[in-house]
């Protein structure tokens, strides 16, 4: 006995089948997330690295001022001999001081008095005393508080040059100057 199933419907089957190609496809894996990049060490931006040089140049500038200052309040100033009056050049000198003492309100000094070596020692010794008198006189004077300014005398004692005739003793009469609070970086 012949079947009664036509060539051309098993064919229909079988292409419908093979069109239909089993279960469907599983739907695509999501695009992975983007990995966030390793961290690498942040170099300075061009903010930080000149916020940088401007407060290394800063503290250059205050190093500088402040040796300035100081240069400027450890100089000598000169007397003629047997004298303790403030000669023209020591004034301008201590015009210079003073403008540094009043800005700066923390700055104290010392004022040392000094004679050349002619003379008794006690006579020296009340002739430096005059002279650092006279100092701290016109110091105060032009404005400068008198308890930041301190004197003391050494006469002959401390000399600046060794050696007789007036070239030495002239850079022996003097009075020499030291910070003793300010100043500080």
């Amino acid at each position: 006995m012949r079947s009664s199933v036509r060539p051309w419907y098993v064919a229909v089957i079988g292409i419908t089948f093979a069109a239909c190609g089993g279960p469907e496809p599983p739907p695509p894996a999501p695009a992975p997330a983007p990995q966030p990049v390793a961290a690498r060490p942040a170099a300075p931006t061009d903010d930080a690295a000149a916020r940088a040089r401007a407060a290394e140049a800063e503290r250059q500038r205050r190093a500088a001022e402040l040796a300035s200052m100081r240069t400027t309040l450890a100089e000598m100033i000169f007397f003629d001999y047997d004298r303790s009056e403030i000669r023209a050049d020591a004034r301008a000198i201590l015009d210079r001081k003073a403008r540094i003492l009043r800005d700066q309100p923390t700055v104290s000094i010392r004022i040392e008095g000094h004679a050349d070596e002619r003379g008794s020692t006690e006579y020296n010794l009340a002739l430096g005393s005059r002279r650092a008198d006279a100092v701290r006189a016109y110091l105060t004077g032009i404005g400068i508080n008198a308890s930041r300014v301190q004197t003391t005398t050494y006469g002959e004692g401390r000399p600046f040059a060794n050696g007789a005739g007036e070239g030495t003793w002239s850079r022996n009469r003097r009075a020499e100057f030291v910070v003793t609070a300010g100043l500080t970086p």
